[in-house]
C-alpha cells in the first residue's frame, strides 16, 4: 500500500489516498486520533499497512544489493513483520520476508541467532529507508522508532538474477551500515522515482538519536559470515528447526514398515 496524505485544517481530520498493489484507488478520511495510532505503530495485525522502502545486500556479497519494498505489519509493540517485494506495481513479485524487533527482545537472543540480524541505525541517518507517501513529521517520528530496531530478512526469490520463477533456496540479507556502502545511482534512481532526496532525510534525522547497536548484530563487519546452504538429511534424523531443543530431545519421525 501506497499512502498518499493530505492535512485537513487544524488537523482535525486526514484524508486518506492509497494504492493497493493491484493499482486500484481508495480513500478515506480519517481522524488525527486515527493517525496519531498509525505513527504509534498501533495496527491491526491482520494488515499490511505499513509500507517502506529501503535497500539490502546479500550476506557475504556487498555488491549484490538491490531495492526492497516492504509491506508490514506490528505483531506487537516489539515485533514487526514484513513481505518484501521487488516493486509497489501489479507485476511486483515478492522477494522475501523481514521480521523487525526491538532491541528488547534482541538482547534475549542468543549468540548465533544474533548474527542473522542487521541494525537500522544507518538506514534511518542515512534516508536510505523510507516510508513513502505519509507526512514529514510523520514519518521522522516513525524513524524515531525503527531506528533502535533490529531486522532478520531472507530472501527467496532472487529477482534481481532475472529468475522468473523462485528457484535456489533462501539466502540471508543484511543492510549497510556507513556511507560508501550503497549503490549510489541505485539510491538516485528510488529517489527519482518517489519524488525524493535521501540527503533532504538524512539532514532531517540529524536530531533523531542514535542508539549504540547492540553486541552480535551486523557479524559481518567482524568478517562473521553465515549463509544458508542445503544438505541431505540423513533418513531418521531430526529436522533442526527448534534453537531451543536439541537433536537428543527430539523424537525422529517414524519410518515406513518395509515392504514384504
Amino acid at each position: 500500500m501506497c499512502v498518499d496524505v493530505e492535512w485537513a485544517d487544524g488537523n482535525a481530520e486526514i484524508f486518506m489516498r492509497w494504492r493497493t498493489l493491484h493499482g486500484q484507488a481508495q480513500q478515506q478520511t480519517i481522524s488525527a486520533a486515527l493517525w496519531a495510532k498509525f505513527v504509534n505503530v498501533h495496527m491491526d495485525p491482520e494488515a499490511l499497512n505499513i509500507y517502506m522502502d529501503g535497500f539490502h545486500f546479500y550476506n557475504g556479497d556487498m555488491k549484490a544489493q538491490m531495492e526492497a519494498h516492504h509491506y508490514c505489519s506490528a505483531v506487537n509493540d516489539d515485533v514487526n513483520q514484513c513481505v518484501i517485494f521487488d516493486g509497489n506495481g501489479r507485476d511486483a513479485k515478492i522477494m522475501g520476508v523481514e521480521y523487525i524487533i526491538s532491541s528488547k527482545p534482541f538482547e534475549t537472543l542468543p549468540a548465533e541467532e544474533k548474527k542473522l540480524w542487521h541494525s537500522h541505525v544507518h538506514e534511518v541517518k542515512s534516508g536510505q529507508l523510507v516510508a513513502p507517501g505519509i507526512p514529514q513529521k510523520a514519518e521522522h517520528e516513525f524513524m524515531k522508532k525503527m531506528i533502535g530496531t533490529y531486522g532478520k530478512t531472507w530472501h527467496t526469490w532472487h529477482t534481481d538474477l532475472k529468475l522468473t520463477l523462485p528457484t535456489g533456496h533462501p539466502l540471508l540479507m543484511m543492510g549497510f551500515t556507513a556511507d560508501g556502502q550503497a549503490n549510489e545511482q541505485m539510491v538516485a534512481e528510488r529517489d527519482k522515482r518517489f519524488d525524493i532526496k535521501s540527503e533532504e532525510k538524512r539532514k532531517d534525522r540529524e536530531s533523531i538519536a542514535a542508539p549504540a547497536i547492540s553486541h552480535g548484530a551486523d557479524a559481518w563487519q567482524q568478517a562473521d559470515v553465515v549463509q544458508l546452504t542445503l544438505q541431505p538429511l540423513a533418513t531418521g534424523a531430526p529436522v533442526p528447526h527448534s534453537h531451543r531443543a536439541a537433536p537428543s530431545d527430539r523424537t525422529p519421525a517414524k519410518q515406513p514398515p518395509e515392504s514384504q
